[in-house]
């Protein structure tokens, strides 16, 4: 048994908003969320980086009371956030009749990061008896999932996918077909991330992987010759699949159809992506395979994009190898640009902005880009940057590639009504 899956509600906390309004305003206007964040964490200058993307005015209040932040590390309040946005979104009601066809899948790469380097320092300096009673369930990487679920009433599958930076479009993808062969009726999918600290800071700049630079507005420029590495971001976002009868049922507003799914690894390299692209290819093919389009028929990939130099050269070729002859056709961009990378929540609001760019029928731009790499150009990909360009779209598609050689891509079409 196969079914059709649709998107009918999402949820974001960002760098660039807190309310999908708001977070499509800035992509629409290359509104770039990253910031000096010399006075949140001066100890950054120690291994010089001097921007990041937190979640500026993060509206804790709305979902939150002073004791919750006790109990719970940011990337689960910003997982909660966002889930609950997208069941406000979605208008569904999780009731005793339905809460066990209702699952959560929302994952983390790296989970409570700035929770276990304050409990390790109070270790180190105050013994171990001083350590949190609550630091172990604070700050392990499933609590994202848990917390949105004891949250929301859902009783369905609660499961959080651990691939590095692949994590949320995992999360989404493996949520897809859970639906989509009968297992779940709903599943709210995504990604959370909360990774901003100076053990965060220091274990990637010491891995030179982050950019020194002092410009927040080319501090992120994916695919530009000049890009130096890329901008840690915080955050989460949170779609709501949900199989399409069930949603007609209801009378939801269907925001998308998730129609295709690849995932696989590169098993070549820790922290790079194979030079050749072929890793990477392969996922998107399988991703067009699964909702049964030709290359030609897809406008939009959100790409991986992290502003690295690996990164760029093994996805460019990965598209080109994809796309074959219609590589040209396809607009590709990077909203990391303009968020910095939320790492495992990147693929939850990169999700949404692939489902906002289908919805208004725009190309965000890959903000602050001036002249792309002579390796780039030589692949022939055709790399959104300036200005974001009107485009009429059926298909977009969503890349997020993980350390551990994880590829995991996403297809959505446009919901015409059928």
């Amino acid at each position: 048994m196969t079914r059709r899956v649709v998107v009918t509600g999402y949820g974001v906390c960002s760098p660039i908003g807190n309310t999908p309004e708001e977070f499509w305003d800035s992509l629409e206007n290359g509104k770039v969320g990253i910031r000096d964040i010399s006075e949140e964490y001066p100890n950054a200058e120690q291994v010089d980086v001097h921007v990041a993307g937190l979640v500026w005015d993060f509206p804790y209040d709305k979902y939150f009371q002073k004791k919750d932040a006790k109990r719970m590390d940011k990337f689960s309040l910003y997982g909660i956030y966002a889930a609950l946005e997208a069941q406000a979104s979605a208008g569904l009601e999780i009731t005793p009749e339905n809460e066990d066809r209702v699952g959560v899948i929302v994952s983390s790469g790296i989970g409570g990061l700035q929770t276990i380097q304050e409990q390790v320092t109070k270790m180190n300096d105050r013994g171990l008896s001083r350590v949190a009673p609550l630091f172990v369930p604070i700050s392990i990487v499933n609590m994202v999932a848990g917390n949105v679920a004891l949250r929301l009433g859902a009783k369905g599958v609660c499961t959080t996918v651990v691939t590095a930076c692949a994590s949320g479009t995992n999360s989404i993808g493996d949520a897809f077909r859970d639906i989509k062969h009968g297992y779940s009726d709903v599943i709210f999918a995504g990604g959370a991330e909360a990774a901003i600290s100076d053990i965060g800071f220091a274990g990637f700049a010491n891995l030179t992987a982050l950019t020194h630079s002092t410009d927040p507005a080319r501090a992120s420029i994916p695919f530009d010759k000049d890009r130096s590495g890329f901008v840690m971001g915080n955050g989460a976002g949170v779609v709501v699949l949900e199989e399409l009868e069930h949603a007609k049922a209801r009378g939801a507003n269907i925001l998308a159809e998730v129609v295709g799914y690849g995932a696989n690894c590169d098993a070549y390299h820790m922290t790079s992506p194979i030079p050749d692209g072929s890793g990477a290819a392969k996922a998107m093919k399988l991703a067009m395979n699964e909702a049964g389009i030709d290359p030609s028929e897809v406008g939009y990939l959100n790409a991986h994009g992290t502003s690295t130099k690996a990164n760029e050269k093994g996805e460019s070729a990965a598209i080109a190898l994809a796309f074959g002859d219609a590589k040209g056709n396809v607009k590709v961009s990077s909203t990391k640009s303009l968020t910095g990378h939320l790492l495992g929540a990147a693929g939850g609001i990169e999700a949404i902005a692939s489902i906002q760019a289908l919805e208004n029928q725009f190309v965000p731009a890959t903000a602050g880009t001036t002249e792309l790499d002579e390796e780039v150009v030589a692949t022939g990909i055709n790399v959104v940057y300036g200005e974001g360009q009107p485009t009429e779209l059926e298909y977009a598609m969503s890349s997020s590639l993980g350390f551990g050689g994880h590829n995991a891509v996403l297809a959505f079409k446009k919901w015409n009504g059928e």
